[in-house]
């Protein structure tokens, strides 16, 4: 990862701070995934990272790295699956929109937690999954 993230103690935070920045961080893997294709127009780009960071592909990716998780990285996940968010989803019904705040929340948490070997361990295993899931 890029940016290394020193003295934050990421249990000083809400799970809602934690999905805000683990959001950010998914989305730059996601983004640097679809650069490694190779020099594309960009909004041919966008348009394929949108598709795994949208509400539903991050929920597929909470389900299918379950199996993986430590029972920490469990209590997290539902942590920020159950935080409770004035916002509403626009293009996903409320189960996948709070199962995608649960990863966002895991993923936040890894990287504020500078676990980085794990955080790219779970987010390789996220891409996997969405790649099976749109084949």
């Amino acid at each position: 990862m890029l940016f290394k993230a020193d003295n934050i103690n990421p249990k000083e935070y809400s799970p809602l701070a934690l999905a805000y920045i683990g959001d950010t961080v998914y989305d730059l893997f996601i983004r640097t995934k679809v650069l490694e294709k190779g020099n594309r127009h960009v909004t041919v780009m966008h348009k394929e990272a949108v598709g795994f960071v949208k509400a539903h592909s991050q929920s597929v990716s909470a389900y299918a790295i379950e199996g993986h998780l430590t029972e920490d990285e469990q209590r997290i996940l539902k942590w920020g699956r159950n935080a409770k968010s004035n916002t509403t989803p626009k293009n996903a019904d409320v189960t996948e929109y709070r199962m995608a705040t649960g990863f966002e929340t895991l993923i936040g948490y890894l990287y504020l937690s500078n676990d980085i070997q794990r955080l790219e361990f779970l987010l390789e295993k996220a891409y996997e999954a969405i790649l099976q899931t749109s084949n």
